[in-house]
């Protein structure tokens, strides 16, 4: 949100530049001239900026995914793709909805803005839609009273923070369309919840399920908060064949 912001003044700052020497003072300068040098500036950046600015704020906006927390589906160190117009095109920075174009499915991976600090950007699976009922009791989920079935994949063992070592079960689920794996982590806290959804929000929660701070520990995902959907893997410096995935 805060590079957004910076971009739409730099944007502004130029354009408005580059208009007011075309219209007062281009026509009475000498063609032999050389150009102020915020003049200069401003014709070369502002079309650049507002390319930029463009595609970033109404199409398709790139994320580095910060931590294991969505893990096996992301990993730290992912550089993603995020679809900005599948949830309707928004104001950028206001982020109000232009024009409503779709609403999150269960089972959508989407970043949008951290409810407790909106300055902040998540990433988490969309679990619950308005008006459903969330229960996750015992490292089970379940959702309008239908428990959420898994299939178990094996383990999964990786490096946690601080060079701890886990040794995660790995599960299958199947989330409305979506078939996906998630982690258990039998020997983490797992915190569980009853709650239903209110009209206008969503309940996020993390494939990582054990080592995820999701709508469990800070409430639903407000609508006004959305981003967008993530989409592609296009970029990893340490796993190469994770170029290029479809994110789903």
């Amino acid at each position: 949100m805060l590079l957004a912001l910076i971009m739409m003044v730099v944007l502004l700052v130029t354009g408005v530049i580059w208009l007011v020497d075309s219209l007062l003072f281009a026509k009475r300068r000498d063609p032999a001239q050389k150009l102020p040098v915020l003049v200069e500036y401003s014709r070369s950046f502002f079309p650049v900026i507002l390319v930029v600015f463009v595609i970033r704020s109404f199409i398709v906006e790139p994320f580095k995914i910060p931590s294991g927390s969505m893990m096996p589906t992301l990993l730290a160190g992912d550089f993603i793709l995020v679809n900005k117009f599948t949830y309707g095109l928004r104001v950028p920075v206001l982020n109000n909805t232009i024009i409503p174009i779709s609403e999150p499915k269960r089972g959508d991976i989407f970043v949008f803005h951290y409810p407790p600090d909106p300055s902040i950007d998540y990433i988490k699976r969309v679990v619950g839609l308005p008006g459903d009922k969330i229960v996750y009791k015992d490292r089970s989920l379940f959702v309008n009273g239908q428990k959420i079935d898994t299939t178990d994949v094996g383990d999964y063992p990786y490096e946690g923070i601080g060079m701890n070592y886990i040794n995660a079960k790995r599960l299958h689920e199947q989330l409305g369309d979506v078939n996906h794996d998630i982690l258990i982590d039998a020997d983490a806290f797992s915190k569980d919840v009853e709650v239903t959804v209110p009209e206008g929000h969503y309940f996020a929660m993390g494939d990582n399920r054990d080592n995820s701070r999701d709508s469990r520990y800070w409430g639903f995902v407000p609508e006004h908060n959305l981003v967008g959907k993530a989409f592609f893997i296009w970029w990893n410096f340490s796993e190469f064949g994770r170029i290029g995935t479809v994110i789903h």
